[in-house]
Parts: C-alpha cells; sequence; structure tokens
C-alpha cells in the first residue's frame, strides 16, 4: 500500500470541447505533455480539474481515463468528494476507489464541513476508513474551495498513525508548518507536498517531497529541476526560484482559464472553455497576454540555460 505520490504533481487540467464535454483526445495529449515535462505523479480529479463543476459521472470516467493514459509510468492519485452529505461522499469516494487510482485523495473541508473542529474531522475520517478497502492508499488535499481548512497537529498526526495515508498537498502557505509536518512525518511514508511557489524551494529544502502547485500547467520541467537542484548554491538556482515564484503570482488573472490559454499556445488542446472560467480573461484582466507571453520567454530562456548547464 506504501506506495509514493510525490515529486513533481501536477494538478491536472480537464481540457473541454467549446460545447462542454471533455475533450478526451486533448486529455490524452495533456497527460503526455505532463509525463515528457517531469511530472512524477498525476492528481488527476482535483480543484484544477474543475472537480465541483464535474458530475460524478464525469468524475469518474476522467480518473479511468488517466489511469489508462499513464499505463502505470506515474502514479494516478484522484479526489472528487465534493458533497455535503455522508451519504452522497461515501457514494463519490466509493466509485472513485473503482477507478484503478494508486491512491484516493480525502479533501480536509468535506471531512469537517462546517469547521465544527478536530471532533468531526476524526468522526468523518473514522467513517470513510470504514467504508474504503483496507489495501487502498489515501492521501489528504487541503482545498481552497469552498473553504480552506487545514490540518491542526494532532490531527494530522491521527491520519499519521493510521498507516493509510501516503501525502498531503500542503496548501498552509507557510514554511514554518510544512517544516512542523515534515519533522511530524518521520519515516511514516506520509508525504508533505507543498502547494505554494513562493515558498516552494525553501519548502523543498526543508523536506517538502516536491511541488503541487497551479503552475505545474504551465512549465513543470522547470520544478523538476528545481526539486533535483534545490540545494544548489548557483546563480541559475537562485534565478529561477525567483522566476517561478513571480510567474505564479500570475494565478489570480482567470486561472484555470490562463492555463488553458497557455496549452491552447502549445496545442495541446484546441478550446480555452472553463466551467470555472466562464468569461474572457483578456477583457477581465487587464494585459494578462502579454503577462503570459513575459512568463513564455522567461520559461524558454530557463530552459536553455538548464539545457546549457546539463
Amino acid at each position: 500500500m506504501k506506495i509514493k505520490a510525490q515529486g513533481i504533481v501536477p494538478v491536472m487540467l480537464t481540457p473541454f470541447t467549446p460545447d462542454n464535454r471533455i475533450d478526451w483526445e486533448g486529455l490524452e495529449r495533456l497527460v503526455e505533455w505532463y509525463i515528457d515535462n517531469g511530472a512524477e505523479t498525476l492528481f488527476a480529479v482535483c480543484q484544477s480539474s474543475e472537480m465541483q463543476k464535474l458530475s460524478l459521472e464525469e468524475r469518474v470516467e476522467l480518473s479511468k481515463k488517466v489511469v489508462s493514459l499513464a499505463a502505470g509510468r506515474v502514479p494516478v492519485i484522484s479526489s472528487g468528494h465534493i458533497s455535503e452529505s455522508r451519504d452522497d461522499q461515501r457514494a463519490e469516494l466509493g466509485a472513485m476507489a473503482e477507478t484503478g487510482i494508486d491512491a484516493l485523495i480525502l479533501v480536509s473541508n468535506r471531512l469537517d464541513t462546517g469547521n465544527a473542529g478536530t471532533e468531526a474531522f476524526r468522526s468523518s475520517l473514522d467513517g470513510i476508513l470504514s467504508w474504503l478497502p483496507s489495501d487502498l492508499a489515501l492521501g489528504l488535499y487541503e482545498c481552497p474551495a469552498p473553504y480552506r481548512r487545514l490540518l491542526s497537529d494532532d490531527e494530522f498526526k491521527l491520519c499519521r498513525d493510521t498507516g493509510r495515508f501516503v501525502t498531503l498537498k500542503d496548501v498552509s502557505c507557510d514554511l514554518e508548518t510544512v517544516k512542523r509536518r515534515v519533522a511530524l512525518s518521520g519515516d511514516s511514508g506520509f508525504a508533505i507536498v507543498n502547494a505554494n511557489a513562493a515558498i516552494a524551494a525553501a519548502a523543498m529544502r526543508a523536506g517538502s517531497k516536491g511541488f503541487s502547485g497551479v503552475f505545474t500547467n504551465i512549465h513543470p520541467d522547470l520544478y523538476a529541476w528545481l526539486y533535483k537542484h534545490a540545494s544548489e548554491d548557483s546563480d541559475l538556482r537562485r534565478e529561477l526560484e525567483i522566476f517561478l515564484a513571480l510567474a505564479a503570482m500570475a494565478e489570480p488573472m482567470g486561472y484555470p482559464g490562463l492555463a488553458k490559454v497557455w496549452h491552447t499556445r502549445l496545442g495541446t488542446f484546441e478550446s480555452v472553455h472553463s466551467r470555472v472560467t466562464d468569461y474572457d480573461i483578456a477583457e477581465r484582466h487587464w494585459a494578462v497576454m502579454d503577462l503570459l507571453d513575459h512568463i513564455q520567454q522567461g520559461t524558454a530562456r530557463f530552459r536553455e540555460r538548464i539545457k546549457q548547464a546539463s
């Protein structure tokens, strides 16, 4: 059960056709792009996948398809329990558990929908553990929607001590919290994977097992290089660390639509259609296309510098 769900973990996009259906051919090219660019685990169904806007049938089909496309080359993990009621969550989690994924990811705010505290979290966790196959690896995701529900240290230890959890997508955005969780994890195999670009390199140096921020949809290969060289004393590492942090500041300018524009430029898929970003990002976010141009140029330059340094 102790699979590894860590390294560079793209929070996958869901390509759609202009008429609002999942673009399966585009998804196939997207999976190949992730793997070719350094992905070590694929997070198939998550907030970046627009899971709150997908039906359960779509979430299940999406998870199965990514497992099939990955074909054992990298682990695949999925979330997808978005409902309020326990009965609905049980149906969602049971369905997702049968999609062939390597680990099922629990959303922290769904374990405590009313933000009532540790006892509510514990009760939900006990129920979920009783529903799921005992040999299925689990993970946790501090998804920001509908609200960001961070784990307390006691809740982290509660999950760790079950022996079931292999990964936490850490959304604390706080280096000291990452360090504390790394220490709490010890040799349990419960990997802490930071998702905040501003602290990405520092978190890696502190023991974060990779990176799972939204700009894994833009330049995962640069994060892969940084992960391998995070402690290196070089101008290239320092300058890349700054570039990645600043580039990720574009996230509020229409993500995930922003990343879909990026991939239509690459030719990964054809449509920028999004159920979340349901507006023209160029109209609402002034100069966003110019900003993407700068990110594209910076990405190309760092790729060339890395190539020359290798």
